[in-house]
């Protein structure tokens, strides 16, 4: 188990939270495709495989609901970074074939070991 309490870089936390988020969908039966993928103006956290269906993942983390939460976290300006992320994503693997596609957000809150985790499909439209 990786421990974010070790961790002080953001982007190290970052990615503690991104493999225990992979982890889970892993889990619940979803297939890894990638990870942290970048494109001008926005980042892909996890894509997964639900079936035939890409799965493009947000992994948010808050120690707690002071501010709304995880999942609150991912405002309008996030959602379109991450849109227009995969759609770069998927010209660039698809061409004019892409497949069936979602936007879920993985939400974890809480300290270590007691994370809440929050798995919202289709979070985004």
């Amino acid at each position: 188990m990786w421990s974010a309490r070790k961790v002080f870089n953001k982007r190290a936390q970052g990615e503690v939270f991104e493999q225990l988020a992979l982890s889970y969908l892993k889990q619940q039966g979803l297939t890894f495709i990638s990870q942290n993928v970048n494109f001008k103006g926005g980042e892909i956290d996890l894509i997964m495989s639900d079936d035939t269906r890409l799965v493009f993942v947000e992994v948010r983390y808050r120690k707690n609901r002071q501010f709304g939460g995880a999942a609150a976290s991912v405002g309008t300006q996030k959602q379109q970074r991450l849109v227009k992320a995969a759609q770069l994503y998927l010209q660039k693997h698809y061409g004019n074939s892409p497949p069936s596609c979602r936007f879920d957000v993985v939400a974890i809150e809480g300290d270590e070991p007691d994370y809440q985790i929050n798995w919202l499909k289709n979070a985004i439209s």
